[in-house]
């Protein structure tokens, strides 16, 4: 069976992760398969995650059958340098490629000296290596969007049906994920597939969002995309079944940042960066759960080690099965320039608190952004707060109009990141910690977004957007654009 079935039954897949623990046949030993399900823009709002307005039967088998590692983070909460930082290991402030959507224009982003991506590492290693998805066409490969230049080669296809007999594979699946709801046709989808939608008057939104009709049927949506994408994920394992092939496979489950919404997607609180991880395979313990920190990029030092490939030396991400390395205390994020919004943030987390760091604090935190701005829920809440009609915390949150140069979070006791303790005397001394901790690994991993995106950089992928986008959409850019110009030359 080939992904194009999927196609007819309405369902089709992303980015799977498998990988096949070894195994003797005909005296030989037989390497594993490794697949990775990435899926794009989404929480870890699972029930297997503890989710309880929907079910997703199909990640919680994978949940039951393998490992879930329930404090999973992104070094970025955005697609292209979240997905540039696990397809090679590294951390995209180390690369150079932490501005989303960069090295797009004339101007290029080369990776350092002996650093490759993952699938080049396992094509010399006489693996078949694709990339597919439901909306890849023809011999088109699915989602890369990776910020720097790469060979089309180390990918053989969109589907991993064309390898030689009993080759190895690596497959990456796709999945739309939290986009679905943005489809004109969702609801239909919806109907067909699930049967029955989520009660928008049930859901239940964090604090710092108003209880707004919008904003609940957006999120109501969201839920059925969670379904609908577990519905894929089903689909993905059916196939690896009647293939013969699923217990030769480890499957890596995962999406590439938070829901995409007001303080979720692009931003480096829980809800922009909190992820779910889960691996099921040979070799991977069953029905285990992880409550260490993770760091998104740990996953490719793992499933290089699965399959038996030598884990580079540049390569920053630590295999999580490893039993005689230490496990981390603290996870890392950047957040930079977002289309042609310019920003900097960088964030430290350890199991009790989360330090951030506003590189622009006399700006909002709501800056404009044509992307975001966009979106029905942003243009609602920039409605509420136009008319005043916006409750004192979502208005404090959303709304200032500068930020705080820190923030310190007591996750224990405020797990929805709301009360800055950073001017709080009784926290000072982990404040100072977490301050040094953060500078300590900007230092050493070689942050290069210490210093301002050079101006012939922005330029050359400020013309890739505005060649892209419709008239309306290209002013808004431009208008943006040379706001944002116009606070760096205020120093703001």
């Amino acid at each position: 069976m080939k992904f194009n079935l999927y196609l007819c039954i309405g369902f089709f897949l992303q980015s799977v992760c498998l990988v096949v623990s070894s195994r003797t046949v005909a005296g030989e030993e037989r390497r594993p398969n490794v697949v990775w399900i990435i899926v794009d823009d989404m929480s870890a709002n699972f029930s297997s995650y503890g989710e309880t307005l929907i079910q997703t039967p199909h990640v919680d088998r994978l949940a039951r059958e393998g490992t879930l590692f329930r404090h999973a983070y992104v070094t970025a909460p955005v697609c292209s340098p979240c997905r540039s930082a696990l397809i090679t290991g590294m951390y995209q402030t180390s690369m150079g490629a932490q501005n989303h959507r960069s090295g797009r224009g004339v101007e290029k982003i080369h990776l350092p000296e002996g650093v490759e991506p993952v699938p080049a590492l396992f094509k010399r290693a006489g693996y078949f290596t694709a990339i597919g998805g439901p909306l890849v066409k023809g011999n088109d490969l699915a989602k890369t969007d990776y910020n720097f230049e790469w060979d089309r080669a180390i990918y053989d296809s969109n589907d991993w049906s064309g390898r030689k007999p009993g080759q190895p594979f690596f497959m990456q699946v796709q999945l739309h994920g939290g986009k679905y709801r943005e489809g004109k046709n969702w609801a239909e989808t919806v109907r067909k597939s699930l049967g029955t939608a989520t009660s928008p008057a049930a859901v239940k939104l964090p604090p710092y969002y108003p209880r707004d009709q919008v904003l609940l049927e957006d999120w109501a949506n969201y839920l059925d995309a969670v379904r609908y994408t577990d519905l894929q994920v089903g689909q993905v394992i059916s196939r690896l079944e009647s293939e013969g092939i699923l217990e030769q496979t480890v499957i890596c489950f995962m999406t590439d940042h938070g829901i995409s919404h007001a303080r979720g997607k692009q931003f480096l609180y829980d809800e922009g960066i909190h992820v779910p991880l889960i691996l099921r395979g040979p070799g991977i313990g069953r029905g285990e759960i992880h409550d260490d920190l993770v760091s998104h990029i740990d996953l490719t030092a793992t499933t290089l080690a699965l399959a038996g490939i030598a884990i580079p030396k540049t390569m920053q991400g630590q295999n999580l099965l490893a039993t005689d390395s230490p496990r981390r205390d603290a996870v890392f994020s950047a957040r930079d320039r977002c289309d042609e919004t310019v920003e900097h943030l960088r964030s430290v987390r350890t199991a009790s608190f989360k330090y951030i760091r506003n590189g622009y604090p006399n700006r909002p935190h709501l800056q404009p952004n044509a992307y975001k701005d966009a979106k029905p829920i942003v243009i609602r809440l920039r409605e509420l707060h136009e008319k005043r009609q916006l409750d004192p915390l979502p208005e404090q949150i959303l709304f200032a109009e500068t930020r705080p140069q820190e923030e310190l979070y007591d996750l224990r006791n405020d797990p929805q990141e709301i009360r800055n303790l950073a001017g709080d005397p009784s926290h000072q001394t982990t404040l100072n910690e977490l301050r040094k901790r953060l500078d300590r690994w900007i230092e050493e991993t070689g942050d290069r977004g210490r210093q301002p995106e050079p101006q012939a950089m922005y330029d050359s992928d400020m013309d890739v957007y505005l060649g892209n986008k419709a008239t309306n959409q290209s002013a808004i850019l431009q208008a943006n654009i040379k706001l944002m110009k116009q606070w760096a030359a205020q120093g703001k």
